[in-house]
């Protein structure tokens, strides 16, 4: 069990509340009317607009070949327009094999489908959030959100400690690292793309989260069903602290919407595709050029939903600020340095706050 220093209240498993059979949810998950996913505020729905869908086959075939040019010019181009208005995009033929894709989705499946001694042994505390979890921020009396997570660090090797990774299922370790290497892998090529669309040398982005020395951590999500889904989230609203978010969303069950002209967009997930989105880091790095974006997840009460959400971050002690090739006298820096470390520790504390942690961090550079 958790020490009770950790959290300010006791832990409930939300998977476990929903298997329990209950019709109403506790009042802790429901969310005041106007944060609700049909809210009684200005923001709506839109189910007939996805995010942007783009096809790498030919573009990391150019990369390999050190060549940005000819048939993948359009696709480079598509990158850059979604970073620039989106701050979103799908990606297919990105170079995961689907079968692995497969795999670590169920791996996390039958882990969350364990005995709850099994899970509860892996349980984390708000100090790392490494392991088994149910809630962000340590906020005493918080609305909570409708969902169970595991949490754990891939890179850097300091930190990683596969001691804390599940031992059940037996093969879980080996998948995972497995499709962790390979989403670091793909996660490094993409940055290039993102560097030279900035007008940037191509390695800038890699070499300001420290080269091959950067941070990378899973967080797996599992929104159980729910009797009451139009009361409560699956996820707040928020945009994410690191640099890069590489999602493999369900992929039969939609849960993750966008933020776009004040609208909420419910994002179609395409057959093995991942959703990429840009964090708050790349958002500092680009000066704004590149935009973090808010997004949220809602629940349902007929199936169960899975995902895997991949942070390509910088090294917790770097320093991030604008890049000093995209700042000049009619565009100053926006963000004041500062590290990683010192800005997710908003997050952790607070929990999600929509994109509120780039609105302090703006602040105190005035």
């Amino acid at each position: 069990m958790n020490n009770p220093k950790d959290w300010p209240e006791p832990i409930v498993r939300v998977q476990s509340l929903s298997d329990s059979g209950i019709s109403k949810i506790p009042d802790r998950y429901v969310k005041p009317p106007t944060e609700r996913p049909i809210s009684l505020g200005r923001s709506s729905l839109q189910t007939d607009v996805n995010i942007p869908i783009i096809d790498l086959q030919e573009l990391f075939n150019d990369i390999e070949s050190r060549r940005f040019s000819g048939l993948t010019s359009s696709v480079v181009e598509q990158i850059s327009e979604a970073c620039r208005n989106w701050g979103f995009f799908q990606v297919v033929n990105h170079g995961v094999p689907p079968e692995l894709i497969d795999q670590a989705t169920e791996v996390w499946r039958e882990f969350f489908h364990q005995p709850m001694e099994v899970k509860q042994s892996c349980a984390n505390s708000p100090k790392t959030y490494e392991g088994y979890g149910s809630r962000l921020g340590v906020k005493k009396g918080a609305i909570l959100d409708w969902s169970d997570y595991y949490f754990l660090h891939y890179l850097p090797c300091s930190l990683k400690d596969q001691k804390k990774w599940p031992a059940l299922p037996v093969y879980l370790r080996e998948v995972i690292e497995e499709y962790s290497k390979q989403v670091v892998n793909f996660g490094g090529r993409l940055m290039k793309v993102l560097s030279a669309n900035l007008g940037l040398r191509e390695d800038y982005l890699q070499d300001a989260f420290g080269g091959e020395d950067i941070g990378a951590c899973l967080r797996v999500n599992f929104y159980p069903k729910c009797p009451q889904p139009d009361l409560t989230l699956g996820l707040s609203p928020h945009s994410d602290p690191g640099g890069l978010t590489i999602l493999l969303p369900d992929q039969h069950v939609a849960g993750l919407q966008v933020r776009r002209n004040g609208d909420w967009i419910t994002v179609k997930p395409a057959s093995h595709a991942f959703i990429v989105n840009i964090g708050d880091q790349i958002q500092v790095l680009s000066n704004a050029i590149y935009k973090s974006v808010e997004h949220r997840v809602i629940v349902n009460s007929a199936e169960e939903r899975v995902s895997l959400a991949f942070f390509y971050n910088p090294r917790g002690d770097l320093m991030i600020e604008p890049a000093k090739e995209l700042v000049t006298k009619h565009n100053p820096p926006l963000y004041p340095p500062m590290t990683f470390n010192e800005y997710r520790l908003y997050m952790r504390t607070k929990g999600p706050q929509g994109k509120s942690q780039l609105g302090e961090s703006q602040k105190s550079s005035r």
